[in-house]
C-alpha cells in the first residue's frame, strides 16, 4: 500500500442493528488499524448507533526513526514540548471532517454523532471537535493528550461546540502517554470549554491500552448522549 491520502482502505464499520440514528467515529492510534477497535466497538453495541473506525495512512513516522506506518499525521516526539506536525494534523483534522460530513448525507445529523479515539487518534479527535463548525454530541478520548496547544486560544473558546461532554480515560501505569498528560490536558479543556461537561477517568494498574472498565464506562457515556430517538 502506498503512502497516500487515497490509498488508505475503506474503514471497519459496525452497522447499526437497526435503522441507523447515531453514529461513533474512532481514531486509532500510531501504526494500528481500525479493525480492533471495531471489534471491542460490537462488544458494546447499541442498536441504534453505528460504528466506523477509519484506518490512518501509511507514512513515515520521524519518532520511529522514519519506519513507514498508519499515523494520522508526523510525530517528532513525545514530551510536552516536542516540535509539532502543525499541517498534518489540521490536514488529518479536515480529514475527520469530512468523515463527518459523509455521515451527515447519510441521514445522521452531526449533533448525533461522537468523535473519539486512542492515543494519537484520541488527540486528533479533541482538536478536530475544538476546531469544527459541526456540533458535535460529544467526544470519546483515551489515553491522549491536545495537540498545537499552544495555537488554540487561551481561555473560554467561543465554538459551536464549548459546551460538548468530554469523556477522557487515561491508565494511571501508562509508560508511552504519561497520566500528567491528560490531566494536563483535561485541566486545560476546562478552562476552554464548559468544565461541568469535561470527565476525567482514570485506571488502576492500565498501560498504554484499553481495559473492560474503561470500555463499559466507554458505553456509558455514548449512550448517555446518543440515546434512542424513536
Amino acid at each position: 500500500m502506498c503512502g497516500n491520502n487515497m490509498s488508505a482502505p475503506l474503514p471497519a464499520i459496525v452497522p447499526a442493528a437497526k435503522k441507523a440514528t447515531a453514529a461513533v467515529i474512532f481514531l486509532h492510534g500510531l501504526g494500528d488499524t481500525g479493525h480492533g477497535w471495531a471489534e471491542a466497538f460490537a462488544g458494546i453495541r447499541s442498536p441504534h448507533v453505528k460504528y466506523i473506525c477509519p484506518h490512518a495512512p501509511v507514512m513515515p513516522v520521524t519518532l520511529n526513526m522514519n519506519m513507514a506506518m498508519p499515523s494520522w499525521f508526523d510525530i517528532i516526539g513525545l514530551s510536552p514540548d516536542a516540535q509539532e506536525d502543525e499541517a498534518g494534523i489540521k490536514q488529518a483534522a479536515e480529514n475527520v471532517k469530512s468523515l463527518v460530513e459523509q455521515e451527515v448525507r447519510n441521514g445522521i445529523p452531526s449533533h448525533r454523532i461522537i468523535l473519539g479515539g486512542f492515543s494519537q487518534g484520541g488527540a486528533l479527535a479533541l482538536y478536530t471537535a475544538l476546531t469544527t463548525q459541526q456540533k458535535l454530541a460529544g467526544v470519546l478520548a483515551l489515553s491522549c493528550w491536545l495537540p498545537l496547544r499552544t495555537t488554540l486560544p487561551q481561555g473560554s473558546i467561543n465554538c459551536v461546540n464549548k459546551d460538548i461532554p468530554i469523556l477522557q480515560c487515561h491508565g494511571d501505569c501508562d509508560p508511552l502517554v504519561p497520566l500528567m498528560f491528560g490531566s494536563l490536558t483535561s485541566e486545560r479543556l476546562k478552562t476552554m470549554l464548559n468544565p461541568a461537561n469535561i470527565t476525567f477517568k482514570t485506571y488502576s494498574s492500565m498501560m498504554h491500552s484499553s481495559c473492560i472498565e474503561e470500555m463499559t464506562d466507554a458505553k456509558q457515556f455514548i449512550d448517555k448522549h446518543l440515546p434512542p430517538v424513536d
